[in-house]
């Protein structure tokens, strides 16, 4: 471990949550370091967004922003204000003792005063090659209904969303806003979801159900043209001709490296104080879709980061620990950083 000066904000994610937090920590002189991760399968730094193409309803751009180049300008936005950035996930971190210990892969162990954790959620996939192909070049096949489902490209085609949970039926009713025609795929013969939420998709008349199905195949090669489905009684194959797919089986909160020592809900979403971000830990924070399994949006993200920040900014002062002594600049890198 270093004997270096312990951080004043540790920042472990680098979504929208995360990028905010750090502008306001930077802002406020606190010159806090950003783990924000590396590629790992389909998890990229920059989170769920760095799978969407156009993003319509983020304030401020109205003629729409892709996710990378979002990310890419809201990370640039902490950087020039002096956040410092390391290209590296966190493995493991030690919130029993003080200062807290946070151990990247590869650099040396860092010591801080407060952390804020933003690492998001991932998307569920059926974990088919062709369907995770298509998913990153934003070939139609997305995991957020919401997020792009009001996107030009899906109007008016018939969409499939795959999926028995009342996730499922969310996303699904809302398509039904833009699709000529939405087909829930799921392997079983009844939802899971609530009574409620399946009375009124299947009530619906743009709505129809392929029961005992599952998604074998996604066709296409630049963008969907269609899913192989196959009869999970039978074992009978069809193609079936959809314009996108919605991947709707969940989400997994990004806390492995935290080893239990935040308190989580039963699905693993880290527990904060109502209207807060304060964690059972005293000065560890906590914002984005780690804490959120109910809106997963880019707003609502950005919104937890700003106040993470703040929370550990006042917590800084409330302990007479307050600015950072050395004024960093833009252009200042840790270890393997990119800024």
């Amino acid at each position: 471990m270093s004997d270096s000066r312990p951080e004043n904000v540790v920042i472990i994610g680098s979504g929208p949550a995360a990028w905010t937090a750090a502008t306001y920590a930077a802002r406020a002189n606190l010159s806090p370091l950003v783990f924000e991760g590396e590629p790992v399968g389909t998890e990229l730094p920059g989170g769920q967004l760095m799978l969407t193409t156009d993003i319509e309803n983020f304030p401020g751009f109205p003629e729409a922003i892709s996710g990378p180049a979002l990310m890419e300008r809201m990370k640039a936005q902490a950087v020039h204000h002096g956040a410092r950035v390391v290209s590296e996930l966190v493995q493991s971190v030690d919130f029993s003792q003080r200062p807290f210990v946070i151990r990247p892969n590869y650099s040396p162990a860092v010591t801080a005063h407060t952390v804020i954790v933003a690492t998001g959620a991932a998307a569920k996939w059926i974990g088919l090659d062709s369907e995770l192909r298509l998913a990153k070049q934003g070939g139609g096949v997305s995991a957020c209904a919401v997020c792009d489902g009001a996107m030009p490209f899906f109007r008016n085609r018939r969409l499939a969303v795959v999926g028995g949970g009342d996730t499922a039926m969310e996303e699904a009713m809302y398509l039904t806003k833009f699709a000529s025609e939405v087909v829930i795929i799921h392997r079983r013969d009844s939802f899971r979801a609530s009574k409620v939420m399946a009375n009124r998709v299947l009530s619906h008349p743009k709505v129809t159900v392929r029961w005992n199905s599952q998604v074998t195949e996604v066709l296409g090669d630049d963008f969907i043209t269609g899913v192989r489905i196959a009869d999970t009684t039978t074992g009978a194959s069809e193609v079936l001709e959809v314009g996108g797919l919605f991947v709707a089986i969940g989400h997994t909160p990004n806390t492995r490296f935290l080893q239990g020592q935040l308190t989580t809900t039963e699905h693993g979403y880290i527990t904060v104080a109502p209207w807060r971000t304060a964690t059972n830990v005293d000065g560890v924070f906590a914002a984005g879709d780690v804490i959120d399994d109910y809106y997963r949006q880019a707003i609502t993200s950005a919104g937890t980061g700003c106040m993470a920040a703040l929370e550990a900014e006042r917590w800084l002062a409330h302990h007479g620990i307050g600015e950072s002594p050395v004024l960093e600049t833009a252009e200042t890198t840790i270890g393997t950083a990119t800024a």
